[in-house]
């Protein structure tokens, strides 16, 4: 079955798609914008929950001030704030005082350093690393051939009790640091405070996963199936 929503496949530019546009623009036949206009409607009314709208409003403005230079008229984008500032200053939008941090035990350095940046800029900082719980491996069935060191002793990563343990601890906002593919996810279902990802693991590119997808046409060509 066709998708009704492609948008990685438009390749209208983007000053005329009508997701841009106030009025009039053009799209494709597998454009959301039009095959869900209704649903586009409806969730609108979400955005206006006081859960979210305060939240929603806040991000934008966020988003906007990462720029310089933002008069009317020709405008070339000029970005000025890093992902570790950005995340401070919308935590400080949305009032919060206490941040929780799920992180990768293989980033234990990286996570002291984010801790310090946190802490000094007047956060109260709730800090879980994976393998909180020292749990082995066997407890959800993996065999010995399937650890990453064949023949030793591991620990399980634990996505579920850094949700829980960030949950008891009733954190404002939460920051997830490398952790891997699968448990990001299981973390970011079970979380009851929104979430924000700091950086995504990549273990081959220092976590820049998008060095590879920059680099499909050459380097990494093999992840394109011929």
């Amino acid at each position: 079955m066709e998708s009704r929503a492609h948008c990685a496949r438009c390749r209208i530019p983007n000053n005329e798609k009508i997701c841009k546009r106030e009025s009039g623009g053009r799209h494709p036949e597998f454009c959301p914008t039009v095959n869900y206009r209704e649903l586009a409607e409806k969730i609108l009314d979400s955005y206006h929950y006081p859960a979210v709208a305060e939240f929603a409003r806040m991000a934008s403005i966020q988003e906007a001030e990462c720029y310089a230079n933002r008069n009317p008229g020709p405008y070339v984008l000029q970005p000025t704030k890093s992902r570790i500032q950005e995340t401070v200053e919308f935590a400080k939008k949305l009032g919060c005082r206490k941040l929780g941090l799920a992180f990768c035990g293989g980033l234990q350095k990286e996570a002291g350093l984010v801790a310090d940046i946190f802490e000094s800029q007047g956060f109260v900082l709730a800090s879980v690393s994976c393998n909180c719980g020292g749990i082995a491996k066997e407890a959800i069935g993996l065999t010995d051939a399937e650890k990453v060191n064949v023949g030793s002793y591991e620990t399980m990563c634990n996505p579920l009790l850094q949700a829980e343990i960030l949950n008891r601890e009733e954190t404002d906002l939460n920051v997830v640091l490398g952790l891997c593919v699968g448990h990001d996810a299981m973390f970011l279902k079970r979380a009851e405070a929104f979430s924000t990802v700091l950086a995504a693991k990549d273990r081959v590119t220092g976590h820049n996963p998008l060095a590879a997808v920059y680099t499909v046409h050459s380097y990494y060509q093999k992840l394109k199936k011929r």
